[in-house]
């Protein structure tokens, strides 16, 4: 075998290996097994994970809308700021419904979507919405409902659902 050949084939296994290296790292780790359901949440709880959230934003000049569902996504409190853009009510309502029947914050469907590759059938998913700002309710361990943030960037949503979310934990 010629020299050049040589080359050729540890060119081409490197390439091969590395390709393999990419895809290995581009496919998400199992998820953890989400918390089961447990009862509602009630209207008195709804309006204190609200209202951590409204004042996160208020903190930082955003402003947003606020969404809390039960576990079955039915709409139990909303509050909108003050100049949020319209668009972002249903969008709030939609990251609370998507996180409460999907069990998990939506920023998994974002971070499974930006992987590529298989992570995009999360476009055919009914209900998902893949963007930060949603995340379950969990009391005792179990999922009572979620909340969704919109208004500002989603990383900033997410900052505010979260404040509101931990008031629960």
């Amino acid at each position: 075998m010629s020299l050049k050949n040589v080359v050729r084939s540890v060119v081409a296994a490197m390439i091969l290996l590395c390709g393999l290296a990419v895809g290995r790292a581009q496919t998400p780790a199992p998820a953890q097994a989400p918390s089961p359901y447990g009862a509602n949440v009630s209207l008195e709880n709804a309006k204190k994970v609200a209202g951590p959230a409204l004042a996160e934003a208020e903190k930082n000049h955003w402003n947003m809308a606020v969404a809390i569902v039960d576990t079955s996504g039915n709409l139990v409190y909303y509050e909108k700021m003050d100049n949020t853009q319209l668009g972002s009510a249903n969008v709030a309502i939609d990251k609370a419904r998507c996180a409460a029947l999907f069990k998990r914050p939506t920023k998994a469907f974002q971070d499974t979507l930006a992987a590529g590759g298989d992570g995009l059938r999360v476009l055919t998913l009914k209900g998902v919405v893949a963007v930060e700002g949603g995340i379950p309710l969990v009391i005792d361990g179990k999922i009572v409902g979620a909340i969704g943030v919109s208004g500002a960037a989603s990383s900033q949503d997410a900052q505010c659902a979260k404040a509101g979310a931990d008031v629960l934990k």
